[in-house]
């Protein structure tokens, strides 16, 4: 497909194919994995901006980046415009390139404090809180956020006009409301709906699990990019693939076995470096439960390394698991 390059403030994407910001997933070292995979721009979990203004750790964690990442976006979420400025202010002098504002996140707890996909219902506040953004830095400031609330009230239209009037710079909508929360179907044809509102560049989110979703959301909602989350999930190098086909037309093959056992070792390695190993190893279990799936005696690989402490043992265990694989899939 030929895609235009996208452009947000100063910074042109390497391609156009983004990872979606993953609460809980896309920490640091998840987001150097999928950089190194092909991506062209990853952006953080979600930081509470509260929890950033009041310093505290885990926020801080979330909001770290490193320069291998390339450009540095990291997504506030919250309901106050003026806690939203100062921690999007805040994010800016730790040498951040992009502020994201969530206002897509579905889950109770979250839109329990009005933030996330509840910000849909009030769009005076949308605006209050955009502007207080752009206003508080200099570095571009871009917006996640879905279809609508709910079926009643789906103006996402109404909330891109918004976002580009108060200095937004990009887009980016999972085709869904937040009553849908994950269920049914991205709607990619409301998608192009709402970027037919809009002159800024817009990345379609949802559901983009093979590289022909990829090309149909896009030819369906008329974006520029796609942004991909949870098909990411034990298959870092998916975005690559995605970004190989949109310019090339050519399908990449996964990686073999033993590039797989490799990227698993970065990955646990970058989690240890980040987290300590304590850590790593309770935070990574999720992630060798994705990379692992579909795949011979993966259950009850994931029972064994659920109950071990030990970062040493679990990479062991890892080793044995793969190289079990390898070995057969060599004699088949």
């Amino acid at each position: 497909m030929q895609l235009q390059p996208i452009t947000i403030g100063k910074h042109t994407l390497e391609n156009n194919v983004v990872l979606a910001p993953l609460s809980g997933i896309s920490d640091l070292p998840f987001r150097l994995i999928c950089k190194k995979m092909g991506a062209g721009l990853v952006v953080s979990e979600m930081v509470a901006c509260e929890a950033l203004i009041r310093d505290n750790l885990t926020a801080q964690q979330k909001a770290e980046f490193h320069p291998e990442q390339g450009i540095v976006s990291v997504q506030i979420v919250g309901a106050s415009p003026k806690n939203m400025a100062e921690s999007a202010k805040m994010i800016q002098d730790s040498g951040a390139d992009i502020i994201d504002i969530n206002m897509g996140c579905p889950v109770k707890k979250v839109v329990n404090t009005y933030s996330g996909s509840a910000l849909m219902k009030d769009e005076e506040l949308v605006a209050d809180i955009l502007e207080s953004v752009v206003n508080a830095v200099d570095i571009p400031v871009t917006l996640k956020f879905r279809t609508g609330w709910s079926e009643e009230i789906k103006n996402g239209e109404n909330v891109a006009r918004i976002a580009e009037d108060k200095g937004i710079q990009a887009l980016a909508v999972h085709g869904r409301t937040r009553a849908q929360m994950y269920t049914g179907s991205a709607d990619w044809d409301f998608v192009g709906k709402i970027k037919a509102a809009t002159k800024l560049p817009m990345l379609v989110n949802g559901d983009i699990n093979s590289v022909q979703d990829a090309v149909t959301a896009l030819e369906k909602s008329n974006c520029q990019g796609v942004m991909i989350g949870r098909a990411c999930e034990g298959r870092p190098w998916f975005l690559g693939q995605v970004a190989h086909y949109l310019e090339t037309g050519e399908i990449l093959p996964d990686p073999t076995l033993e590039e797989q056992k490799d990227i698993v070792f970065e990955h646990y390695n970058l989690a240890v470096e980040h987290y300590g190993a304590n850590k790593a190893t309770k935070m990574m279990r999720k992630h060798l439960g994705w990379y692992t799936k579909g795949y011979k005696y993966g259950n009850e690989f994931r029972k064994d390394i659920n109950k071990i402490e030990n970062a040493e043992e679990v990479m062991d265990k890892v080793s044995d698991y793969y190289n079990a694989l390898i070995k057969e899939s060599e004699s088949n």
